[in-house]
This record gives structure tokens, C-alpha cells and sequence, in this order.
């Protein structure tokens, strides 16, 4: 358990800190990626009883499927 909560933090801040650069435009879209990231992992941790893999692989698909949210709403609230 604690190794992949280890693994999911990881890959939650890498994915937070890829958008950093433009983040005062894309905040939404930042905070989306970070926060799919973190609820896909724990997830995927749940549902397949802790394996790395499946805390990983929820993490990347809460990552994309957040950032596309979060994409929509800077588009519909626009700074």
C-alpha cells in the first residue's frame, strides 16, 4: 500500500508540475489534471486491491480525463 501511494504521488506531481509554465492561463486545467490524477489512482488502487499497475495506469487516466475538464471550464471561463 504505501509503495503505491508513493508511486501515485509521484506521478500526481509530475503531472501537476508539467503545466506549470502557463498556469495563471490554464489553472483550471492544472488543477483538473492533479486532481484526476489523485482520485484515478486511489481508485485504481481500490479496484484492483492495491497493485501498482492499477494505481498507475487509474492515475494516467484520471490525469487525462481531468485535464479535459478542466480544458473545458478555462475555455468557459475564460481570465
Amino acid at each position: 500500500m504505501l509503495k503505491s501511494l508513493t508511486v501515485l504521488c509521484a506521478v500526481a506531481g509530475l503531472i501537476g508540475l508539467s503545466a506549470c509554465s502557463e498556469m495563471e492561463h490554464r489553472r483550471g486545467e492544472t488543477v483538473g489534471t492533479a486532481g484526476g490524477a489523485v482520485a484515478g489512482g486511489a481508485l485504481g488502487s481500490a479496484v484492483t486491491g492495491g497493485s501498482t499497475l492499477g494505481t498507475v495506469g487509474g492515475a494516467a487516466i484520471g490525469g487525462v480525463v481531468g485535464n479535459r475538464v478542466g480544458e473545458d471550464y478555462d475555455k468557459k471561463h475564460p481570465r
